[in-house]
């Protein structure tokens, strides 16, 4: 068999200051969306790291993973190639750091800090229903260790973390 399923593995980070959520307002092919600094794992890199990665791109801040609250998996069909694809979401949680004078990743419009009950008035206009459901999650307080997670060290070095 030549065609391979894979899934599309994503990162997300809950970040929480003072009872409001480190979001960003984005373009996407649906139009202009609210999300929690996310995107996709890279080649060569730990979820942790992806993370890390993703919301210091698109928030220009330090984030610190403490915990995951949980794995998600969404099924879309991609308007732009008529093609079904499979997300695995990754949701951590963890502490907010430094933030830095740089631009913002390609199609992020701004970061913006919203409260639980702004994110319900907005759900029309999150990136997907993993959004506020991540939200909900975290705040039941469903946490799993960082320890469960395990990246096996490659030819390209360690990948723990």
């Amino acid at each position: 068999m030549s065609d391979i399923w894979k899934p599309s593995v994503t990162v997300a980070a809950i970040i929480e200051r003072n009872g409001q959520f480190l979001m960003v307002e984005e373009e996407t092919s649906d139009g202009i969306r609210f999300n929690q600094p996310a995107g996709h794992l890279d080649q060569h890199e730990s979820l942790a790291q992806a993370v890390v990665r993703e919301t210091l791109e698109e928030t220009a801040h330090d984030f610190t993973p403490t915990a995951l609250v949980g794995f998600y998996m969404a099924r879309y069909l991609s308007v732009r190639t008529n093609i079904d694809v499979t997300y695995l979401r990754f949701t951590f949680c963890g502490d907010v750091g430094a933030s830095y004078d740089q631009p913002l990743d390609h199609g992020i419009i701004r970061t913006l800090w919203m409260t639980y009950d702004e994110l319900v008035a907005t759900r029309d206009l999150h990136r997907s229903d993993i959004v506020l459901r991540c939200v909900d999650d975290y705040l039941a307080g469903k946490r799993i260790p960082l320890s469960l997670l395990y990246s096996a060290p490659s030819i390209f070095g360690e990948l723990n973390g």
